[in-house]
């Protein structure tokens, strides 16, 4: 009797224990961060009237994060205005919405900390505040996508319509259903899963028709950065899409309360009585009906916790490779319009083109302020599409490098890209280094030069840069001279970007140059960064030899000059290669030096080449002894020393020519 009677506290009592530790457990989460966005151009010095009002913002949206969203202003009558607002997500509980409110005011001043505008987006809530007031307009950059990594194992074809079906949820949303809230959810079943949940809402400060045309471009968005994907969103400042597999809302908060089911009679033993039989028969009702929930409620909140923690370690990798890929809202700043650019260029004059590129052509201007430029525009049946344009001008934004060629701008509009760069005054490589009368300028002090900075930017590309690029079309044409003949690698409308873990890709679409290729490229598809090692080889031994690649004829046999330079390394007669200018200025020593290197990276197999960072090295700095070079590729086995080499005789029609990869990055 005395167990009877006190085992139903000790239950009761490791009950509120767990279930404690379980109300922590949820407490201890916080909110999931997404992504941030500080706008660079416009910045507050510390303790300035902007960062004292920025003060009062800060401290009035995280004193009223009780509500769903808020949207205020501090210090309207000052010289330095604040706006600001917050949004949590329609179905998050008022505890909720005000921790991850007064999580973003703690981390937006750390992430932007003299910033004047800022986006901060979390699983649960976003938060934003500028100097000039945004209440009421639709704001779409900055925005980022992100997607789920796994793909759809079901019909792709249906399952995209699915996504576009939530269109309904965003028609539902706009209209504002849910009171104030401009905030829906939507499922639908999916032949091959088990349903596709989807969510979508806009801050409230917007009329139905500007939320409706919000939805409508988000959306748009996600055949672009998910199709095919099992979750997928889209998040603008002023709306945001979202679709999963799995349901990641609260579903009790957007649907209506399903009707009280009548309860049951309670059985006998719940009933007042005071024998000893039913105070153990409770006891054993007790045990069987609480245990079996709090351990339930103990595994559910568990497998919540732990598959929240994997979907924001996806989604945090993700939106680092995916925001590469769109045009950011520090890269929509630089924006200039068609007419400064007509006028810049003497409206696109002949007198004013600088030359003929794979994708269009490319002119002098002169901006209104007296800088000068070298405007790209496209073709417009040229190969480069909007995925190539927007993947040129992302890349070279992002990329800061003294032997990268710097983008200052970019035009869309009309039926025009044009991209707008650093003028170079000595134009690229190939106008001094294939050109009988100007090669004499380019002495063997002025090529080391040239050969040592073309391999530091492309370094960079590779491993000092936040993104691992991959140039796929480096040759003489995209290397760009300055004033002193320093060397700037131009022209990414080909690259690739690799996450940092990644080695190489695969493609169907080949692209770059004929005769610059490396073999697992042009055969296979396969590109890595020794890929553009490969290039890296055929471009040092045309300005070793100043001859093109492409412009050897060997006997009766169609042969480059790789193929030649092996030829001549094997019989012992490299100096024969060296360029006639480079006989007073260049030791022997160096010359053979600098060729074996070239052929290093040229090896046939893609593993034996060296990496840039060793390339550097070795070009810096004597190297006691550098590895034999293996049989480089496009080698002809009946390729015999008894052939003449007749350098004016062109290898192939093909010379010059760019293959377009004509499928979005």
């Amino acid at each position: 009797m005395l167990i009877s009677t006190k085992f139903p506290n000790t239950l009761l009592l490791a009950s509120s224990l767990l279930i404690t530790s379980i109300g922590l457990s949820v407490g201890a989460i916080v909110p999931t961060y997404l992504y941030h966005n500080c706008t660079n151009d416009t910045t507050y010095t510390p303790n300035s009237v902007y960062q004292i009002n920025l003060r009062n913002l800060l401290s009035s949206l995280s004193s009223n994060a009780s509500s769903e969203s808020l949207n205020t202003s501090a210090g309207e009558g000052s010289s330095s205005p604040v706006y600001g607002s917050f949004l949590c997500r329609g179905d998050v509980n008022t505890t909720a919405c005000r921790d991850c409110v007064t999580s973003a005011v703690k981390d937006v001043v750390k992430l932007c900390p003299v910033q004047k505008e800022t986006m901060i987006w979390y699983d649960e809530c976003q938060l934003r505040y500028s100097n000039r007031s945004f209440f009421g307009t639709v704001y779409e950059r900055p925005r980022v996508s992100l997607y789920n990594t796994a793909n759809v194992s079901t019909d792709i074809y249906r399952f995209n319509l699915l996504v576009g079906a939530i269109q309904m949820a965003a028609a539902e949303a706009a209209r504002g259903r849910q009171g104030d809230k401009k905030f829906a959810t939507k499922e639908f079943d999916v032949v091959g899963l088990n349903r596709l949940y989807t969510l979508v809402q806009c801050t409230p400060d917007l009329n139905a028709s500007s939320c409706g045309r919000c939805f409508s471009d988000a959306i748009g968005r996600l055949p672009i950065c998910c199709s095919g994907k099992l979750g997928g969103r889209v998040l603008f400042p002023s709306c945001n899409v979202r679709y999963e597999i799995y349901p990641f809302y609260n579903q009790n908060s957007t649907t209506p309360p399903p009707p009280p089911t009548p309860q049951p009679s309670l059985p006998p033993s719940f009933t007042s009585s005071s024998n000893g039989k039913t105070k153990t028969s409770s006891v054993v009702i007790v045990i069987s009906v609480v245990v079996p929930v709090v351990v339930a409620t103990f595994l559910l909140v568990i497998c919540c916790y732990v598959h929240r923690m994997r979907a924001r370690n996806n989604y945090n990798t993700i939106v680092t490779q995916d925001n590469a890929n769109d045009l950011t809202n520090d890269v929509e700043s630089l924006q200039f319009n068609f007419k400064s650019i007509e006028t810049a260029t003497s409206n696109f004059s002949d007198d004013n083109m600088l030359g003929k590129g794979g994708f269009g052509d490319v002119y002098k201007g002169v901006l209104l302020d007296g800088r000068e430029i070298a405007v790209k525009r496209l073709s417009k049946s040229s190969g480069q599409g909007a995925a190539e344009f927007k993947n040129e001008v992302v890349l070279v934004a992002k990329l800061q490098h003294k032997n990268l060629a710097r983008l200052l701008g970019f035009c869309l509009e009309r039926d025009e890209k044009i991209l707008v760069y650093e003028y170079v005054p000595n134009k690229s490589l190939d106008y001094f280094l294939f050109d009988p009368k100007k090669q004499s300028q380019l002495n063997w002090s002025i090529r080391c030069n040239i050969i040592e900075g073309i391999a530091r930017g492309v370094l960079y590309l590779h491993e000092d840069s936040r993104l691992k690029v991959i140039h796929r079309d480096l040759k003489a044409s995209n290397i760009l001279l300055d004033r002193n003949m320093s060397p700037k690698v131009s022209d990414f409308g080909m690259a690739r970007m690799f996450g940092q873990e990644q080695t190489q890709g695969n493609t169907i679409r080949i692209v770059g140059t004929y005769g610059y290729m490396a073999p697992e490229y042009a055969m296979e598809g396969l590109y890595s960064i020794k890929s553009d090692v490969y290039s890296f080889g055929i471009l040092l031994l045309e300005i070793l030899s100043g001859r093109k690649n492409s412009s050897f004829h060997i006997g009766d046999r169609t042969a480059g000059l790789v193929a030649y330079a092996w030829q001549l390394w094997n019989e012992k007669k490299v100096l024969d290669l060296m360029d006639p200018y480079l006989k007073d200025s260049c030791t022997p020593h160096e010359f053979m030096r600098y060729i074996q290197i070239a052929l290093l990276c040229v090896q046939e197999d893609a593993n034996l080449r060296p990496s840039m960072s060793s390339v550097v090295s070795t070009l810096k700095s004597e190297v006691p002894s550098l590895s034999q070079p293996e049989r480089p590729a496009f080698i002809s086995s009946g390729l015999h020393s008894d052939h003449e080499l007749n350098p004016t005789d062109s290898l192939s029609v093909n010379i010059g020519m760019t293959v377009t990869e004509f499928l979005p990055r």
